[in-house]
């Protein structure tokens, strides 16, 4: 019987195996974007109550002021402008959430860092009110942009930021912040750190922390990290973890910067 070689045994798949490798990983980045999404419902939901009960107040503002004697249009009109912006608010909401939720495919191109996380900011602020965690964004100046799929990073980071967010819960109310920072390293890389004061990720753990379906919450699906970190090497990027000081978690996303003269599609 003739044995098998190493070379054999490692081969690589052929093209119908990695196109299937493709496809599933794509599926379960879906998975991980929805299950994300899942989690933050509840805030979600809050926000778009506000808007919503705004309109319903303007809405009945507006038909007692047409009811009187005498309207004033002027009155009516401001209701009618404020009921227009606080529609765009929950639509804006919506739109962050569809982006999120349905499946693409990667579409990278340059982007501002700073931009990607700041249109997150709808969604983050409503998850980090409901469960009474301060949130702060701290962008840096000047930073080059980064040549990536925009949904993508910003589920990565969402993920990060839901997390920190979790691991506050144990703790008081005044003491819950999570804080996001970007910046460029020496290297010229672009650096994005999520970070908390919780009570850290335990040593037993931290080895296991990007492995597939391996999780410490009781109803989580283990694909966050493991997703995240997907994600970051598939733009040539690093997701690390570290512990913060005092106290606490800190994820470091490494992007390389876009090279001179790439341009937007």
């Amino acid at each position: 019987m003739k044995e098998s070689t190493p070379l054999q045994a490692l081969a690589p798949p052929t093209f119908p195996e990695l196109d299937a490798l493709l496809r599933l990983q794509g599926r379960l980045l879906h998975v991980s974007r929805l299950a994300t999404v899942g989690e933050m419902s509840t805030g979600i939901a809050h926000e778009l109550n506000q808007p919503l009960c705004a309109i319903a107040n303007y809405a009945q503002a507006s038909e007692r002021l047409l009811a009187g004697p005498d309207p004033d249009l002027a009155e009516v009109r401001d209701a009618l402008q404020a009921i227009a912006d606080q529609a765009l608010r929950a639509g804006e909401v919506i739109r962050h959430l569809r982006g999120l939720a349905r499946p693409q495919q990667a579409q990278p191109q340059p982007m501002e860092i700073n931009h990607l996380v700041l249109e997150l900011a709808d969604l983050i602020q409503s998850d980090a009110k409901h469960n009474r965690v301060r949130y702060r964004f701290e962008a840096g100046l000047g930073l080059p942009r980064v040549c990536v799929d925009g949904a993508q990073i910003q589920q990565l980071l969402l993920n990060l930021v839901r997390n920190a967010i979790e691991a506050l819960a144990s703790l008081p109310p005044e003491s819950r912040e999570v804080l996001v920072r970007t910046f460029r390293n020496s290297a010229g890389e672009i650096q994005v750190t999520v970070s908390d004061l919780g009570p850290g990720i335990a040593p037993s753990i931290a080895p296991y922390l990007f492995t597939p379906f391996c999780t410490s919450k009781a109803n989580g699906t283990g694909l966050g990290l493991a997703m995240s970190r997907t994600i970051a090497n598939s733009h040539g990027g690093e997701l690390e973890y570290h512990p913060n000081s005092p106290s606490g978690a800190c994820f470091t996303l490494t992007l390389p910067a876009a090279q001179a003269g790439v341009s937007e599609h």
